[in-house]
């Protein structure tokens, strides 16, 4: 039996406290750069992205050029390339429109969960991705909104640890993958993470961060393809 878009969304909904969690934290970040409620929700619409919308927010706070901004969020968004092409062979036989709605609102998160559904062999397609990927973007907006009221009586959201919401959702990430491995899967992934610690430390003293944090990330998905084709 097909999956369907209501499938969809109960997939997801195992994600939604981060998703709730991080939209509040950046919610309140924006309004701590004096964003408007307007812009900050505007941000979740059309940015739909965390850790870009909690670096546009950091940079606008430091005065930084827009220029600066855009080529920073860029970089560190390229990330989705690499993801969009992991997911691409499993809606190959599915129409332009809906490949580019998949790929639109694919998230850190929604990535995870479609990949943990394509290694075990599930019969995604696209109609059960569009309920993950539409029920994460709407609770993202919601959540940013509701950060960005809230933000209105916390001018200093690092008091309560809120800029590193961020951080603490991609370790959570990373554990519940770790734990649904396989054991020769799962020396494949540390040594891949681990390749990208160390190309991470040694580019940071050559190249900017965010240029660090993008050829690492290169390195450490090369690294994972070998070693998977070597198993």
């Amino acid at each position: 039996m097909p999956l369907t878009f209501k499938d969809g969304f109960y997939a997801c909904v195992p994600t939604l406290l981060g998703y709730i969690g991080i939209g509040i934290a950046a919610g309140v970040v924006g309004k701590s750069a004096h964003l408007s409620v307007l812009e900050v929700t505007l941000l979740a619409v059309i940015v739909y992205a965390g850790a870009a919308q909690f670096i546009i927010a950091g940079l606008m706070m430091v005065a930084t050029p827009i220029s600066a901004i855009i080529f920073t969020v860029f970089l560190v968004n390229s990330r989705h390339f690499l993801m969009s092409m992991a997911t691409a062979p499993a809606f190959r036989k599915f129409s332009l429109l809906n490949n580019i709605g998949i790929g639109s609102l694919l998230t850190d998160e929604s990535f995870a969960v479609a990949m943990n559904a394509i290694t075990n062999k599930m019969p995604v397609n696209a109609s059960w991705m569009h309920g993950l990927n539409l029920t994460a973007y709407l609770t993202w907006i919601v959540s940013c909104l509701l950060g960005a009221l809230i933000g209105e009586w916390l001018p200093d959201p690092t008091q309560f640890g809120l800029d590193y919401a961020l951080v603490a959702m991609f370790v959570g990430l990373l554990y519940l993958q770790l734990i649904s491995d396989k054991s020769k899967s799962l020396k494949n992934r540390l040594l891949a993470m681990l390749t990208v610690v160390v190309m991470l430390i040694l580019l940071m003293r050559f190249v900017s961060p965010e240029m660090a944090i993008l050829i690492s990330t290169l390195g450490g998905c090369f690294m994972g393809i070998a070693m998977e084709r070597d198993t």
